[in-house]
């Protein structure tokens, strides 16, 4: 996607090949800061960090931490360590565990002499799957919105509420929730979008508002709990969300707070999609609540908040009373009951098993193969 018109992705290597760039996601809105990875532990301190976020984002990065470690040690000890190390950082998001089991599954026959190369390989690989399968989810999406639009008077524009940031920041590009509001809106469709501004990080309101803002796509920033009120009012067409983990029976994990608009939404009869990559379907688990590990963050999330001052300083504040508890879980889970559909790189899918399972049999048998040692 674009930043003041250069096409710019989350992710990449650098011109001497082997450094990893990334953008600095805690420092936007206000700063637009690159990141240079140049070993493994800052590739793994990167994802702990937030310095990069996003299901898909996250499993490119940890990949690129597997290669970062090869150069140091390409050894079958090194590479097990870099594997724990990295899947050691963050519960929640399988695309990480994918990405890694991926690298392993590629590097755990090559020589020791070769793995470098083929580390680097298979991680540039991954990150462009990523934007393919992103790519292809936005056109799947923009079938939903074209249909709306097709309803609308003229001169009325679609109203997509999201929640979160699932954008090209989220991934290496295009973003899963707005790739289909991307490729809307290229085509000329009238098209804007409602952004929660996600308590407690505001990946909303830093994030989402910022990247749309650079592609020039119509937003409003919304606090967390208004999105009920504009469903109940008629100004809310559909939902469109990403999510760090889908099971194998549907239900979907995400960003804190996204439950509760799936139930606005249902007690609205405004339909709820969910957009995800097939490296986010868990085809281990089946019971969204029971089985997924939820993230509980630091307390400072919640207690403090980072923003620009009227005279241009950027300062960060606490907000909660010295002495109070917080409780920070960083995400839950939307049962697949509330979810109308969900938007894949094979097309919109129905939230249960049979159609995950037979839209990917080949994720499905990967999940039962087993590692290879390392």
């Amino acid at each position: 996607m674009k930043v003041d018109g250069i096409h710019t992705r989350s992710i990449w290597l650098e011109p001497d090949g082997w450094t990893v760039a990334a953008i600095d996601q805690r420092r936007l809105p206000h700063e637009y800061v690159v990141a240079r990875l140049t070993n493994c532990d800052r590739a793994a301190d990167a994802i702990r960090a937030m310095l990069v976020r996003g299901a898909p984002l996250i499993g490119a990065t940890a990949a690129y931490g597997v290669a970062l470690a090869m150069r140091e040690d390409a050894s079958d000890a090194a590479l097990a360590i870099a594997y724990n190390k990295l899947i050691a950082t963050r519960p929640t998001a399988i695309n990480l565990k994918w990405a890694l089991d991926e690298m392993r599954r590629a590097l755990a026959p090559v020589k020791p002499a070769d793995r470098v190369a083929a580390a680097y390989q298979r991680a540039a690989e991954i990150a462009d799957e990523d934007v393919a399968i992103n790519q292809a989810i936005g056109a799947h999406g923009l079938k939903l919105i074209e249909a709306i639009a097709a309803r609308k008077k003229p001169g009325e524009r679609v109203n997509v509420l999201t929640h979160c940031n699932a954008g090209w920041l989220a991934t290496v590009d295009w973003g899963t929730a707005t790739a289909p509001i991307y490729q809307a809106f290229d085509k000329g469709i009238a098209i804007h979008v409602y952004a929660d501004e996600t308590r407690p990080r505001n990946q909303g309101a830093s994030l989402t508002a910022w990247e749309l803002g650079h592609h020039g796509v119509d937003h409003t920033v919304i606090p967390d709990n208004t999105g009920g009120h504009l469903m109940q009012h008629g100004m809310v067409d559909l939902c469109i969300v990403g999510t760090d983990r889908v099971t194998a029976d549907g239900d979907v994990c995400n960003k804190i707070g996204t439950y509760l608009k799936a139930l606005a939404a249902r007690d609205n009869n405004v339909p709820f999609y969910v957009a995800l990559p097939s490296p986010t379907i868990d085809f281990t688990i089946h019971d969204g609540v029971k089985e997924i590990p939820i993230e509980q963050r630091d307390a400072a999330e919640v207690t403090d908040m980072t923003g620009r001052t009227h005279d241009g300083r950027i300062e960060t504040v606490r907000i909660v009373p010295q002495g109070s508890k917080v409780a920070n879980y960083g995400f839950d889970v939307t049962p697949s009951r509330l979810v109308t559909g969900l938007i894949t790189e094979r097309g919109v899918l129905k939230p249960d098993r049979a159609s995950l399972a037979a839209a990917f049999p080949e994720r499905v048998a990967r999940e039962q193969e087993p590692l290879p040692a390392s």
